[in-house]
């Protein structure tokens, strides 16, 4: 993530800018930053976690979008473009150009991002009430870590386990069908 302008921007500002722009960017207590491209990898990757996901929800309440669609997380005055996420809620489903109250929440990891999914923006996400689990995936080590949030509210990393069990949304998911024509490595 780049900054793309110098100066602050209010949250009503920000989306009536944003819908003006070729490119996406995230909007954190003012400050716009420009999301850069993803890799084949990388986009393949969030493509299949998506593919799982909406056919294992079809006709039911909740809903799985991919990359395009923006998350506001009032707690710290932000919205972000996380590669995949689950909704449940009517309300959220009925919000056309961002969504609140996510189950669960996929990052495909890059380089030029890990440090930010893995801290500022797994600190923001574990704000929002509704979010039962945060899943990582890393297309270069071919690790895939999942933090669920227990009862008492706080986050545990789970096991690696294969296929990885979203308690959120019903799934096991195997690792064979995340890294589907997206092998790990160079």
């Amino acid at each position: 993530m780049a900054e793309a302008q110098s100066a602050r921007l209010s949250g009503a500002d920000y989306l009536a800018w944003e819908a003006a722009q070729s490119g996406k960017h995230e909007y954190v207590a003012g400050e716009v930053f420009a999301m850069v491209g993803a890799s084949d990898r990388h986009v393949t990757i969030a493509g299949n976690v998506f593919a799982a996901l909406r056919a294992h929800l079809r006709g039911g309440p909740c809903r799985a979008y991919i990359a395009d669609m923006k998350l506001r997380v009032d707690a710290v005055d932000a919205w972000f473009y996380p590669d995949v996420m689950v909704v449940c809620e009517a309300a959220d489903l009925a919000r056309p150009q961002d969504k609140i109250a996510p189950v669960l929440i996929v990052e495909v990891l890059s380089p030029s991002t890990e440090a930010f999914d893995r801290g500022g923006k797994f600190a923001a996400y574990r704000q929002i009430e509704t979010l039962r689990e945060y899943l990582m995936v890393d297309p270069e080590s071919g690790r895939i870590e999942l933090y669920r949030r227990e009862d008492a509210g706080r986050w545990s990393l789970q096991p690696p386990a294969d296929p990885v069990e979203l308690l959120s949304v019903d799934l096991r998911l195997l690792a064979a069908e995340v890294f589907e024509d997206a092998a790990p490595g160079p």
